[in-house]
């Protein structure tokens, strides 16, 4: 079994992976507020995790791994867009959710096996709150609940920042009701015109981090795998996470790897709307960036280091995916991941790594003529591509190489036929010295912006760029 190592955020080293239980291996990330399009920032964390998602499914089973990442579809931000559009909480949100989820798809990113919302568990968080008040971490105060921060000792432990540190970074809002500046809201009240649930101090609704403590402890239970998300949420979202979780079920551990990955910036510079670098997925996509290309700049830097977008990298992206894709034309589902390439990915997610390998493998694949490289070697390149999400066979990633147009992916399947009538035609004009009936085919197919290959072998047909599939017609 692979050897999974990992940067654990909370002991700031890097650290064997070793499950709970090797047979549900059990991984939580924070998803998105739904108010909005996903930016380019919010996909990092989603294109992350999904590579982690995909290599703990490789290396422990698909039906022994459970990610979990939720929608936070219940927060001021979503109450201030409702204010300003007119529109209903709920139909904002689902719309939003819609959006997001197309929006990953298109980067390639597989669906968690599950996806809380908020909303869904607001008894959960109400029991854990009672909890922690019964265990003197909380306490209720005009209309409020917030928790205890002086009532756990280890406070900070995961972000590792003085008091002093946190206060800044917490933004904490001075009220009359809390104890200490620090303090934070687990319930607040609501006015009638705001979503709202009864509850034992009134009609209000959550704070942001108990939703995460309840959803996790409702899913994964009082101690699990991994946590994860931008290094944004490390403090207060995380640290706030631990503290609650701990405090109201002491049994647990929590999440015991953390995992945070760094910020992005767009060609050199913080992505802000003031500078008009401000982009959200969407739109990349809408501007004929393909969704597989914004993966692989993505993976092109660790997750660990800032990443900078930039047009020259996603137009080498481009090109690059272009040509292993012609390599992966031919090939079948079943492949074997390269172990070194796997070995290199389990590293703390080295993605810049495994691709280095990938370009190795390819390089290999195209310095030798198509009847030199065996149909294993194509299968397994793709199947070790795939394992970064890349070079997937379906509409959603691989209709870009064929000018979008996604029924062109069915050409395999289109040319198959033809190739096996080329090869027979062949064969015939062996016998007959007339080979005017095969140049006749190959033209047609040329024109149809087929790329012809004839050996020993035999014959392979691969659709180019510009591929026209209604010019094969009549051809049989």
């Amino acid at each position: 079994m692979t050897e999974i190592r990992l940067h654990n955020t909370r002991t700031r080293r890097k650290e064997v992976f070793t499950p709970i239980d090797r047979e549900n291996v059990r991984m939580y990330v924070c998803g998105p507020t739904v108010y909005d399009r996903a930016h380019l920032g919010n996909a990092r964390p989603v294109v992350v995790f999904d590579v982690l998602f995909r290599l703990l499914r490789k290396v422990y089973g698909a039906g022994h791994v459970t990610y979990v990442r939720n929608f936070t579809d219940v927060d001021d931000k979503i109450n201030n867009r409702a204010k300003e559009t007119g529109r209903a909480i709920g139909e904002i949100t689902e719309e939003t959710i819609g959006w997001f989820l197309d929006d990953m798809h298109a980067l390639g990113a597989l669906d968690p096996d599950e996806m809380p919302r908020a909303t869904g568990y607001i008894p959960q968080m109400i029991a854990m709150i009672e909890e922690l008040i019964a265990k003197g971490h909380a306490y209720a105060a005009d209309g409020h609940v917030l928790f205890d921060v002086k009532s756990y000792p280890a406070y900070g432990k995961l972000s590792g920042r003085s008091l002093e540190d946190m206060i800044a970074g917490a933004r904490v809002e001075v009220a009359p009701y809390k104890r200490d500046p620090m303090d934070f809201v687990l319930w607040k009240p609501s006015t009638p015109d705001l979503p709202g649930w009864d509850s034992p101090w009134g009609r209000g609704r959550p704070g942001w981090h108990i939703e995460c403590s309840a959803m996790s402890y409702a899913l994964l239970g009082a101690s699990f795998d991994i946590h994860g998300g931008g290094n944004d949420l490390m403090f207060p979202h995380h640290e706030n996470e631990v503290a609650q979780s701990c405090c109201a079920h002491p049994e647990g551990s929590f999440a015991r790897y953390w995992l945070h990955n760094e910020m992005l910036q767009v060609e050199g510079k913080k992505m802000s709307k003031s500078l008009g670098n401000f982009f959200t997925v969407h739109e990349l996509l809408e501007q004929g960036i393909p969704g597989e290309v914004i993966r692989f700049v993505f993976l092109s830097t660790h997750y660990r280091k800032p990443m900078d977008w930039t047009a020259e990298k996603a137009e080498q992206a481009k090109a690059t995916l272009k040509q292993w894709r012609s390599i992966t034309n031919s090939a079948n589902a079943g492949g074997s991941v390269h172990e070194k390439l796997e070995t290199i990915l389990a590293d703390d997610l080295n993605t810049p790594g495994a691709i280095a390998e990938l370009r190795k493998i390819a390089k290999g694949i195209l310095s030798r003529q198509r009847d030199e490289v065996s149909q294993d070697e194509i299968d397994d390149f793709a199947a070790s591509a795939q394992l970064l999400g890349l070079l997937e066979d379906n509409a959603t990633m691989g209709a870009w190489v064929f000018d979008g147009r996604v029924e062109e992916l069915a050409a395999k399947s289109v040319l198959d036929p033809i190739a096996e009538h080329l090869v027979a035609l062949r064969q015939a004009a062996m016998q007959t010295k007339d080979f005017s009936d095969v140049d006749a085919l190959k033209s047609a197919l040329l024109e149809a912006g087929v790329e012809v290959r004839m050996s020993k072998a035999g014959v392979e047909l691969s659709p180019k760029p510009g591929f026209d599939a209604a010019k094969l017609e009549g051809l049989l």
